[in-house]
């Protein structure tokens, strides 16, 4: 058993595919979602019904996965998000607050809360997004909090490397996800990405469990873009 995992957002998604991962390469995985477990029946799988942006439900989350699974988190996987569209002409004060309470609140709330059981090392690896590297129009405030999300991992991987806790970005660009597929826009981008296709959640979770292992353990502060060739333009 290669000890506990804390993924956020797994009721679907990419956050369900990097549970599955995580699970595959044998994990247990601590469930961080205020939805629903997708793996009701996975005894190395344990569902937490969570508010990342109440720092106190992931303390509580966190006690919770930590007694179930004593071995010391080896892997926290931030990809829980929110990407609804704004401009300047549109946004609103809550709206802000929303988009960056669960976009970057939680990030810094779950590691925060996980470090203090990452006594030998370990890895972090936030969910940032092409976003935040290339302007994507109509998304002023998702853009902004993922840019957000890529400096907090320079800082953190800066912080944390005297106690050997790498901490990487992955930022993907469209993805199959049952999110990106309401927008009605994947099959526009997929033509417009030089692959010529989105991406499946399982290729984007695949990487997260590229960086948690030890082939990539001279790795840190690092975010790594997978778009299909999208932002290399």
């Amino acid at each position: 058993m290669q000890g506990l995992a804390v993924v956020t957002g797994t009721s679907s998604g990419m956050g369900s595919a990097t549970a599955e991962a995580l699970l595959a390469a044998g994990y247990q995985v601590l469930g961080v979602d205020l939805n629903e477990s997708p793996f009701p029946n996975e005894p190395c799988y344990l569902h937490v019904a969570t508010d990342i942006v109440d720092r106190e439900s992931v303390k509580t989350a966190v006690a919770k996965g930590t007694k179930w699974c004593p071995l010391g988190i080896r892997v926290v996987a931030n990809v829980a998000g929110i990407y609804p569209p704004s401009t300047l002409a549109d946004f609103t004060p809550s709206l802000y607050r929303r988009v960056f309470d669960v976009n970057v609140l939680g990030v810094l709330n779950l590691i925060a809360e996980c470090v203090p059981h990452m006594s030998d090392g370990g890895s972090i690896i936030n969910f940032a997004s092409v976003d935040g590297i290339a302007v994507s129009p109509g998304q002023l405030l998702y853009g902004a909090s993922k840019a957000a999300v890529i400096m907090l991992t320079k800082e953190l991987a800066l912080e944390l490397a005297p106690r050997a806790i790498r901490v990487n970005a992955i930022a993907p660009g469209w993805v199959n996800t049952p999110g990106n597929a309401a927008t009605g826009r994947m099959a526009a981008a997929a033509a417009s990405i030089p692959l010529g296709r989105v991406a499946q959640p399982s290729e984007i979770a695949a990487w997260v469990g590229i960086l948690a292992d030890e082939t990539a353990s001279f790795m840190t502060g690092e975010t790594l873009v997978l778009s299909g060739g999208d932002v290399i333009r």
